[in-house]
């Protein structure tokens, strides 16, 4: 049994020790829920890092670490939001702070995005419709030319042959089957500022004006584009069809020769807007295979951008009269070039009044 002096001097170390537990009680339920709070953020940051899909803005965030620049757009600041949350992590009201403002950016860089898309799509519709309209428009509008040089709108007959009508026009078409006008000569011939495939000036360095300031044009682009496309024969007088065409007979036979080369009068370089063009990978030649060379490939793809067509398609045969000449281009205008080409025709299917009108 212990007096009353031993008990209190007991009770006294028990008081203390028994306050200093419950003490650190309510100190480790503290931390504890401080920890807790920080878990959200640390969610937050990884509800970031995979809700944003901007490449661009994620190897931002690993390369710039606890940078931050009060003028970055929106995507920089979801980054430093994502660093917050991540880099105090020993601070419980940062981190909550970090994951607060994460979750924030987060929401909000993905309504940009969401509206970034919904906006890129509508430019895409809107752009894609401005084109269709554009090229409805077009068409509608070269109606009128198409009619007024149409095939049966241009032709007369005079001294047993059918001759055109327009011969200086740009759209006039000739063929087997159309001439030009006895002793036609274009007026305004002149030498294109382009290489050609041998030196001086000759009869067939000429063309009409318009289509030599395209060619120009054209050229130019090629070089950029790194090739060499060189012009070969151009204007053809009368005369000079009548020496080749005799040649050809001579030594080819008539029947191959009317194949490959027209009669004297309905030779499309007559008009002076049709040039053959060829490259160095067949000695600029005239042949077909000039259509597999990478100068072939690039006019084909080209051309109409400057006014343009690939004359004598490989299709074509049966409304041209020619075989497939890859070398062979025709000015006629860039936007009937750019409708022609588009549409798949000849020359002489485009301007038939039976497709004109259907």
């Amino acid at each position: 049994m212990m007096n009353k002096s031993t008990s209190w001097k007991w009770a006294v170390p028990a008081g203390i020790l028994m306050s200093g537990m419950i003490f650190a009680g309510c100190a480790g339920t503290g931390q504890d829920k401080a920890s807790t709070a920080a878990q959200p953020g640390n969610a937050a940051t990884g509800s970031t890092q995979t809700g944003n899909t901007n490449t661009s803005a994620d190897t931002t965030a690993s390369t710039n670490t606890g940078k931050t620049d009060s003028t970055n757009t929106a995507s920089t600041d979801q980054t430093t939001g994502s660093e917050q949350a991540t880099g105090d992590s020993g601070n419980a009201s940062s981190s909550t702070a970090g994951g607060s403002s994460a979750t924030d950016s987060s929401s909000n860089g993905a309504e940009q995005s969401d509206n970034s898309s919904a906006a890129a799509s509508d430019t895409s519709s809107n752009s894609q419709a401005s084109s269709n309209a554009s090229t409805s428009d077009n068409a509608a509008s070269l109606l009128p030319i198409r009619e007024q040089s149409s095939l049966q709108s241009t032709i007369a007959e005079k001294g047993g042959k059918m001759v055109v009508t327009n011969p200086e026009s740009i759209t006039v078409i000739v063929n087997k089957k159309r001439s030009l006008p006895d002793g036609y000569i274009p007026p305004d011939l002149v030498v294109p500022n382009v290489a050609f495939s041998y030196s001086g000036v000759l009869e067939k360095s000429h063309m009409r004006k318009e289509a030599a300031q395209a060619l120009e044009q054209m050229f130019a682009a090629s070089k950029k584009a790194g090739l060499d496309l060189r012009a070969v024969s151009g204007y053809r007088s009368y005369k000079r069809q009548v020496a080749i065409y005799k040649n050809n007979v001579a030594t080819k036979g008539q029947a191959y020769t009317d194949r490959v080369s027209a009669r004297p009068g309905t030779s499309e370089h007559q008009t002076g807007l049709a040039i053959d063009v060829s490259g160095p990978g067949i000695g600029y030649g005239l042949e077909q295979s000039f259509g597999s060379t990478k100068e072939g490939k690039w006019l084909k793809q080209h051309a109409p951008e400057y006014g343009f067509i690939i004359r004598y398609t490989e299709k074509g045969q049966s409304s041209t009269g020619y075989t497939w000449e890859p070398w062979h281009i025709r000015y006629i205008g860039k936007a009937i070039a750019e409708d022609v080409t588009s549409k798949g025709m000849t020359l002489e299917q485009y301007f038939d009044e039976k497709n004109i009108k259907s």
